[in-house]
């Protein structure tokens, strides 16, 4: 695989590709030999400056920023958003994350572009269905790559630039050849979110909490797992195919693991919520720990929507969950809206 990407770095201008299965209206993705006698003839249908931008720009997964939201989560919860300049630290650090995520999902595409093709809905990514050329594509995703860590660099120093570095490092790696490896791709996954929020905290200077890694933590290996239990359920037989590290796995046992993570990150968000007994309100000077502690009601509730969620197969795309799951929605906004309390009223 590594050897396909540099040698499509080299060839901006030469290399064609398909429409994968676009005459296969409704798709029955159980004959992968079928499928493959429709991608094996590619070609490029990428013409003219907008038809390239409107490929571009699907192709960075504009709906995946919403996760950069995680910058603010550590200023948040320091209590250092009432002061614009934090704000604005950690938007920056958003969208450097933003520029970081797009070179790696460009990389991410070309690498998978054959087992893209087998799958019922990421054969339309742009590079996967010939609409945007490989060779410009890791280009691209290079110089995105390069950028980000240059804008880590300069807003906040070394600090951040690392935290960027090692991002890009674990998730080229997990392109590359960690992501055949079973659970240990699960927790890579979950690090991208987690070096989010700590990114934030980095961005805007503030200590970041053991407890709030750990639910940060805990909480994006749900959603990670969530993942690969989409994929099974969507693809069925033909799920290895496509990902070859799902066969390692089990949907009783994906189940198991959702159910554990649940528990445990109940069980940190209450030790987390507990703890703030001794915060400070930064507005008032006094001790509003009951509202953290009313929190961990929606919170769990939250959880048990989001597992429900995941059992019935609709992780594949957490952003896209998190925008149209109006109870979970719902939830959230309970218990951030009583954080908030806690923190500036």
């Amino acid at each position: 695989m590594g050897a396909r990407l540099l040698h499509c770095i080299g060839t901006i201008h030469g290399m064609r590709s398909v429409p994968a299965g676009r005459g296969t209206e409704g798709g029955n993705y159980d004959d992968v030999v079928g499928v493959r006698e429709i991608i094996e003839t590619p070609s490029i249908r990428s013409s003219g400056l907008g038809v390239t931008s409107k490929a571009l720009l699907r192709a960075v997964r504009p709906k995946q920023w919403v996760k950069n939201l995680l910058v603010f989560l550590a200023p948040a919860a320091a209590g250092a958003l009432g002061h614009p300049r934090d704000v604005g630290l950690a938007a920056a650090a958003g969208g450097v994350f933003i520029l970081a995520s797009s070179g790696t999902y460009l990389i991410n595409d070309v690498n998978d572009i054959d087992r893209d093709r087998l799958h019922p809905t990421k054969r339309f990514r742009p590079i996967a269905a010939g609409d945007l050329s490989v060779g410009f594509a890791a280009t691209l995703g290079v110089l995105a790559i390069a950028l980000s860590i240059g804008a880590a660099w300069w807003l906040a120093s070394l600090q951040l630039a690392l935290v960027m570095f090692g991002y890009i490092v674990m998730t080229t790696s997990y392109s590359l050849f960690l992501k055949q490896v079973p659970y240990l791709e699960l927790v890579l996954v979950a690090s991208g979110f987690v070096l989010r929020a700590v990114a934030g905290g980095i961005a805007v200077h503030v200590s970041i909490s053991p407890w709030f890694l750990v639910v940060t933590s805990l909480g994006a290996l749900l959603i990670g797992t969530g993942k690969r239990t989409a994929e099974m359920m969507t693809l069925g037989d033909a799920s290895s195919a496509h990902r070859s590290v799902i066969r390692h796995y089990t949907a009783k046992g994906l189940g198991r693991i959702r159910i554990a993570l649940v528990l445990l990150t109940s069980a940190a968000y209450g030790l987390w919520a507990f703890s703030q007994g001794s915060r400070i309100n930064v507005a008032s000077g006094t001790d509003d720990s009951l509202f953290f502690k009313i929190s961990i009601i929606p919170f769990i509730a939250g959880l048990l929507v989001l597992e429900a969620a995941l059992r019935r197969g609709e992780g594949g795309e957490p952003e896209s969950l998190a925008i149209r799951n109006r109870p979970l929605q719902l939830a959230g906004v309970i218990c951030i809206g009583l954080v908030a309390c806690g923190i500036y009223l």
